[in-house]
């Protein structure tokens, strides 16, 4: 065969797989920018209504925080039952009753001097990216300070929330991510139960509306 032809052989032969490449990424970029987005539950604090929203994993896992100590599975030879939250705010951890005489351990942040808290409530909600709501006496506490929040901010990666949250009965507290990780096994907070996102996630997944909290 003719050296010419051999070429202008050769030159189809890579001109229709460059084609075939470019149809191909072009089918595998909008389906891999679909799989990134999920759809998640918010609660919408200016309506007090539940809304359906798309948001970016590959935005959001630059904030899915991994926790400074991993978990941990411990022995459990307490009274608790399966499924019995118990946090433990002078060792800066949180435990999750298995049914197998463990408990999985985690550490947290719990609140600062002045805002800690004892007792046992229920969890009532359960969230995905909550929005974030500032009590009025928060805010005028932090504007003395001069931070200033917002009246509300939208659940993401940037809502000091983090990643999901767990509502303790009918009071403002809740166990809920943060997108603040170096603060975890220290008292910072205003009274609610900081862990690491990934954490948060987890337990999310495990813990059921009912579930019993013991703080102490």
């Amino acid at each position: 065969m003719p050296s010419s032809l051999i070429s202008r052989s050769a030159a189809s032969l890579a001109l229709l797989c460059f084609g075939y490449l470019i149809l191909l990424v072009s089918v595998v970029q909008p389906a891999a920018a679909a799989s990134a987005q999920t759809e998640v539950r918010q609660f919408d604090a200016s309506t007090g209504k539940w809304v359906k929203k798309h948001v970016d994993n590959r935005q959001l896992a630059r904030k899915l925080n991994v926790a400074p100590v991993p978990p941990q599975i411990v022995p459990y030879e307490g009274r608790a039952r399966p499924g019995t939250i118990i946090v433990d705010t002078g060792q800066r951890r949180l435990l999750y009753v298995n049914r197998d005489g463990t408990a999985t351990s985690y550490i947290i942040g719990v609140g600062r001097e002045g805002f800690s808290w004892k007792g046992s409530e229920k969890i009532s909600r359960k969230a995905e990216w909550p929005s974030w709501t500032p009590p009025e006496e928060m805010r005028q506490r932090e504007a003395a300070n001069g931070r200033i929040l917002p009246v509300s901010m939208e659940g993401g990666p940037d809502n000091p929330l983090g990643a999901r949250a767990l509502y303790l009965g009918g009071t403002l507290y809740r166990i809920h991510g943060t997108n603040e990780p170096w603060t975890l096994g220290k008292a910072v907070s205003s009274g609610c139960i900081r862990m690491a996102n990934e954490d948060i996630i987890e337990l999310y997944n495990k813990a059921n509306i009912g579930s019993v909290v013991i703080v102490q």
